[in-house]
């Protein structure tokens, strides 16, 4: 007899989000802005923006950064800004620096 998964919907990944090597994703599981996913882990349950999960399956490590930071981020939705202002704020993205970021 055949066996067919249960498709529980759609898995939705947020952006910013760093998926490691051989991870799987359940269906049905969505992944907060920023999140990252360790290799070869097994992800059952939604992960939190800005949460690091691994193992099988996966539970979460750590936060990435303050609660206050994560507020920050997820405000000004960097990644969403047109290209010429992501280019003019290259810098700050990368160092994580909020504040010349524009938030405070």
């Amino acid at each position: 007899m055949a066996r067919c998964w249960d498709n529980k919907g759609d898995i939705i990944v947020g952006n910013d989000v760093w998926i490691g090597y051989e991870a799987v994703i359940l269906a049905g599981v969505t992944i907060g802005d920023g999140a990252i996913i360790g290799t070869r882990s097994l992800v059952t349950k939604d992960v939190p923006p800005y949460t690091i999960v691994g193992g099988v399956p996966a539970r979460p490590i750590r936060k990435r950064f303050s609660e206050e930071t994560i507020h920050d981020l997820l405000e000004i939705k960097w990644w969403d800004w047109p290209r010429e202002k992501i280019a003019a704020k290259i810098n700050a993205i990368q160092s994580g620096c909020i504040e010349e970021m524009g938030v405070s």
